[in-house]
């Protein structure tokens, strides 16, 4: 029997890896779409994430029957209840991929990003996607140190997100209020999605060693 507990388990932890693949296209899209002005494939991602919030109630349902049926203990409970967690995280960088699809689409046929600030912007994109990827093989990996390391990319996020603050506060910004708030909603999305992405790696370290990350590192 706690073989196939294991068996199953192992099962979730590769549905949420999963997960995060479903949620780094989602972010490379709406990036593109953002980026590009492209109404379609902006639709494809708001569309997109009914996907998603389907492999979340399929990773839950998984997760509630394991905790009904098995009846964890110690560590095999903590594992449980953490990929509940980290499946909740997951579903809402998916939502946060939306946020910046719908700001794409809004603005079409214009483009919602000034080429003043394209370059942080893109950064900010490429960043996110990236921590998104890595936390997928964090997960399958179960990789403290990969995990604990993530938060150096989050590090880089934050003074991305200062820098979009700089200039659509500087005194030349031409650009309005319009423009000024969808750049200070978009430095937002992709923040989030970085901060979840840590989130989710810390709870690895959490199911890995039984401690957060700042009793590891």
């Amino acid at each position: 029997m706690r073989d196939v507990f294991h068996e199953q388990l192992e099962s979730v932890f590769s549905d949420l890896a999963g997960i995060c693949g479903q949620v780094e296209l989602a972010v490379g899209e709406a990036t593109r779409a953002l980026l590009t002005g492209d109404a379609e494939l902006a639709e494809k991602v708001i569309s997109g994430d009914a996907e998603i919030d389907r492999a979340r109630e399929e990773v839950e349902e998984a997760a509630f029957l394991l905790l009904s049926l098995q009846a964890p203990v110690a560590g095999d409970l903590r594992t449980v209840v953490a990929a509940l967690r980290m499946v909740s995280e997951l579903e809402r960088m998916g939502d946060l991929s939306v946020h910046v699809a719908k700001i794409a689409r809004l603005r079409v046929p214009g483009i919602a990003v000034p080429d003043e600030v394209r370059p942080t912007i893109e950064r900010m994109a490429t960043v996110a996607e990236d921590m998104v990827e890595r936390v997928a093989e964090i997960i399958t990996r179960r990789d403290v140190a990969a995990a604990i390391a993530l938060g150096r990319a989050d590090e880089e996020m934050d003074q991305l997100r200062r820098r979009s603050f700089a200039e659509l506060l500087a005194d030349d910004w031409q650009h309005g209020v319009e423009a000024a708030v969808d750049i200070a909603l978009l430095g937002r999305y992709y923040e989030r999605i970085a901060d979840h992405a840590v989130s989710v790696a810390n709870r690895v370290v959490f199911v890995v060693t039984g401690d957060h990350p700042t009793a590891v590192s």
